[in-house]
């Protein structure tokens, strides 16, 4: 057996952590930072208090407040003209996935010359980034603690991800607090998120013991705390343990890769704008059942993990899987594919090409062609709840 496992992150989890974002600044020796953030926060009032606290210990801050649910290569190229020598010395990522993921390619652009195209695929950076300290406000995505940056280039209407240990955050601070005004559709799809990051580490050719442990036992903290975090709008505990959930799904899936389902959800979020989180919920089913007999085992382990009779034989725990996760995105709110704005059938084909051409593609369960591609597009498209 051969594997590696990395994690370059300290974590830190407390409530009402962000209110010492300043003292745990200080302590890495930063002096002047680059927030990076999206508008939906800014507007939550959730900034408040990290602005008392970096004044507080004497912290220089600039702001990027505008960052959009599927950042665009444009728009990181702009940040770096913009804040280059400016005398940044770290970066501070408040936000979902999306403000991460920004953060880190800007950190890419303030310390390489070029354009952050020029970064796309694995290892293409010469030396270290900006450090990266990362306050998460949803509970899906994982990105504090993960290497990986996926920015849209426009030009292409493609998710491009950049890939290189250098990236992950030196520090992740978990406030619960934080995710206690989380709107239930994100906290939904944020969560279904977190549960397909589980689910393809788990599956995925690139597992590891580490990652395997990890994720299922992510799979049982989202099968218990998923629904009551999304319709129990004062349950705290099922909002803290979904954080949880998130960080450790977050900690399996960057040392063994994501797969298919996020090669869709990827693929229809550069060409639509889709939500990340829905898309990899439409998804996760489908691709799901298409793998499972790829390795009856580890998708009958998945089953019983998501709370399935344990009794069950593992080709009917694994079957039964399949109409749990239907069953989930349906009671969560999760929309159909054709309620998708933007999608028509006649894009089938380019979706399919796009999926195939994913970085993680060979990272699936079972080998994909762009027909097999072309044929989970089309069902989810037809598919009634």
């Amino acid at each position: 057996m051969e594997f590696q496992f990395l994690l370059p992150t300290k974590i830190v989890m407390e409530p009402g952590l962000r209110d010492r974002t300043g003292h745990h600044l200080s302590d890495l020796g930063l002096k002047n930072v680059l927030i990076v953030t999206d508008a939906g926060v800014k507007a939550a009032g959730l900034l408040n208090s990290v602005y008392a606290s970096l004044e507080k210990s004497g912290i220089a801050f600039e702001e990027i407040s505008d960052v959009k649910p599927n950042p665009r290569s444009e728009d990181i190229n702009h940040a770096a003209e913009i804040y280059r020598g400016k005398g940044i010395d770290g970066l501070l990522a408040i936000g979902g996935g999306s403000a991460m993921d920004a953060a880190k390619a800007i950190s890419v652009l303030l310390t390489h010359e070029g354009r952050v195209e020029d970064y796309e695929g694995a290892s293409k950076l010469t030396h270290g980034v900006l450090p990266i300290v990362a306050i998460p406000t949803t509970s899906g995505t994982g990105s504090e603690v993960t290497f990986f940056s996926v920015i849209t280039d426009t030009a292409r209407h493609f998710k491009m991800s950049i890939l290189d240990y250098r990236i992950g955050p030196v520090l992740a601070l978990l406030d619960s607090h934080i995710t206690a005004t989380l709107p239930p559709s994100i906290a939904a799809a944020t969560g279904m998120d977190a549960l397909t990051h589980a689910i393809e580490a788990y599956t995925g050719r690139l597992s590891n013991p580490i990652s395997d442990g990890l994720a299922l036992h992510a799979i049982r903290l989202i099968s218990k705390f998923l629904k009551p975090a999304v319709q129990e709008s004062n349950n705290l505990e099922a909002r803290e343990q979904m954080l949880v959930a998130s960080l450790i799904a977050g900690m399996a899936f960057g040392n063994a890769d994501i797969a298919s389902v996020h090669c869709i959800s990827e693929a229809i979020g550069g060409m639509y704008d889709t939500p990340h989180g829905v898309g990899n919920a439409i998804f996760l089913p489908f691709v799901f059942g298409h793998n499972r007999d790829a390795d009856i085992l580890r998708h009958a382990q998945i089953a019983y993990a998501l709370g399935i009779d344990p009794t069950l034989p593992p080709v009917d725990a694994a079957e039964a899987a399949v109409d749990y996760l239907f069953q989930m995105s349906k009671d969560l709110g999760i929309p159909r594919f054709a309620d998708v704005k933007g999608v028509r059938e006649e894009d089938f084909q380019a979706i399919a090409e796009k999926s195939k051409a994913n970085i993680s593609d060979s990272s699936n369960a079972k080998e994909m062609t762009v027909e097999s591609y072309r044929r989970i597009v089309a069902a989810a498209y037809n598919f009634e709840y």
